[in-house]
């Protein structure tokens, strides 16, 4: 069966971050990934790594002020400088947690800004993050999310995920397929996922409707789940979604997916 992480901006959320990496451990977690790390010391969170010996197999690039409604800043051509930054700022956490990779959010073209600019900003600012991440040895991710979740996001499909990956041209550049955002966006997942295998660096799920734990909504991961592990999917999958009645209690539905 695929290999699960937890993610610690969704899951053990009835523990303070810093407590979520033992609360992991203990439920038998090996490896955990977040959203965003930067709020916390980079130093403290690999030694709460090493103490409950936990991998952290991603997190994002900064993505602005997440607070005031910024959903990433790669397609705005006015953030160019603080996307760059950003991009920075994520390799010295990543090189420090021992992060193999980062996702990076597209976001959400300021209003007034022509298709062609978001496009040519987002692959722009792709080029520079992934020559970045390949130098230090590292790889990017870019995700699809769905529009009904965040109406505007400029990036919603595996298609086009596709084309700005071989728009960029790096061999360092990859997809991060979330099951949930997919279902929403464009169905077809079994399919979809066999097609992309090659360029998928990570995926997540989370069952649909409402974004809770597998078993909760309409997705049959009883069989899509061994169905990715038959295509010889070996990367992680993220468990990145909300709860319905507590973590613990949503964790059942990983009884049978352990190894």
């Amino acid at each position: 069966m695929p290999k699960f992480s937890a993610n610690l901006s969704l899951l053990f959320t009835e523990h303070a971050f810093l407590d979520r990496f033992a609360a992991a451990a203990r439920a038998g977690f090996t490896a955990v990934e977040c959203q965003f790390p930067y709020a916390f010391d980079k130093h403290e969170i690999a030694a709460r790594l090493r103490k409950h010996q936990l991998r952290m197999v991603l997190h994002n690039l900064p993505a602005g002020d997440w607070a005031a409604g910024d959903r990433g800043i790669a397609c705005d051509a006015g953030r160019i400088d603080e996307f760059r930054h950003g991009v920075e700022q994520a390799i010295t956490y990543a090189t420090t947690l021992d992060c193999p990779q980062l996702n990076c959010l597209a976001g959400i073209p300021p209003s007034g800004q022509a298709g062609a600019v978001s496009r040519e900003t987002f692959v722009a600012n792709l080029r520079y993050a992934a020559d970045a991440l390949k130098a230090a040895g590292l790889r990017l991710l870019i995700e699809p999310i769905n529009t009904r979740d965040i109406p505007g996001f400029y990036l919603h499909t595996s298609a086009q995920a596709l084309a700005l990956i071989d728009a960029v041209g790096s061999d360092a550049l990859f997809l991060q397929y979330d099951i949930y955002h997919a279902q929403r966006m464009e169905g077809e997942l079994a399919a979809t996922i066999a097609a992309t295998l090659p360029h998928i660096g990570h995926m997540q799920l989370a069952d649909n409707p409402g974004r809770h734990e597998p078993g909760s909504g309409e997705i049959n991961f009883a069989w899509l789940l061994p169905h990715i592990d038959a295509l010889g999917y070996t990367g992680w999958v993220g468990c990145e979604y909300h709860p319905a009645a507590g973590t613990e209690a949503g964790l059942r539905w990983l009884e049978a997916f352990r190894r």
